[in-house]
């Protein structure tokens, strides 16, 4: 019997993102996954992440209107998404 690939059985759920954080992402309807993915390709290209601390963001004005102005530890951003997002 061939060897298949595993499905989650999870289906992903798409969700409508506020136009805050599409300022950030850049689309209006994506997964969870995808906005993480998508926030963090944002901090890397504005150099967001703190040079010593690299566990740290530090907010620039569009990020700052999703995530707060203050610094934020890098395991706590998915948490930050959730007021920005609905089940589409």
């Amino acid at each position: 019997k061939p060897k298949t690939k595993r499905k989650s059985g999870l289906a992903q759920m798409y969700y409508v993102v506020s136009e805050e954080l599409e300022a950030v992402v850049g689309a209006k309807k994506l997964t969870r996954p995808e906005i993480v993915k998508k926030m963090w390709v944002y901090i890397k290209a504005h150099k967001c992440q703190d040079a010593k601390n690299r566990r740290m963001i530090n907010p620039d004005q569009k990020l700052g209107e999703v995530i707060g102005k203050r610094p934020v530890d890098m395991l706590k951003l998915a948490g930050h998404i959730n007021k920005h997002v609905k089940k589409a």
